[in-house]
């Protein structure tokens, strides 16, 4: 059912832990399957130095939150941006049709951690 790089991230997930120091940091939950996800972020010069999270739900809630960051880490806000819901799903080899959405948790924490990085640094500069 699940692809072996999904049972790594769930057995191992990466850059799974709370980052109290972060200058950003995101929330998303689907509230049909009841998981939800909260992203840290480290940015500097517009780069994410460091990212983390802390995932409540599922195997693949756990895997494509652990993918999510090993893909984010060390890209540029931009760059981190642009990663999709299949871009995570193709690193972990796949995901069962039903497990799919679980993609999307991953993407949308991501997405509202820069904008929420982006709206404390034009506070920070008005």
């Amino acid at each position: 059912m699940y692809s072996e790089k999904v049972i790594e991230h769930f057995t191992s997930p990466r850059n799974a832990y709370s980052m109290p120091d972060a200058n950003a940091q995101g929330v998303y939950g689907d509230p049909s399957c009841g998981d939800a996800l909260i992203i840290f972020l480290k940015v500097n010069d517009n780069i994410i130095d460091e990212i983390s999270y802390l995932v409540f739900g599922c195997c693949a809630s756990i895997a494509t939150s652990s993918m999510t960051s090993v893909l984010a880490k060390g890209k540029s806000l931009e760059d981190a941006l642009k990663i999709t819901d299949e871009d995570i799903i193709e690193a972990l080899d796949g995901l069962p049709e039903t497990k799919k959405h679980c993609s999307n948790l991953g993407v949308s924490a991501l997405r509202n951690a820069i904008a929420n990085y982006y709206e404390r640094t034009s506070l920070q500069e008005g």
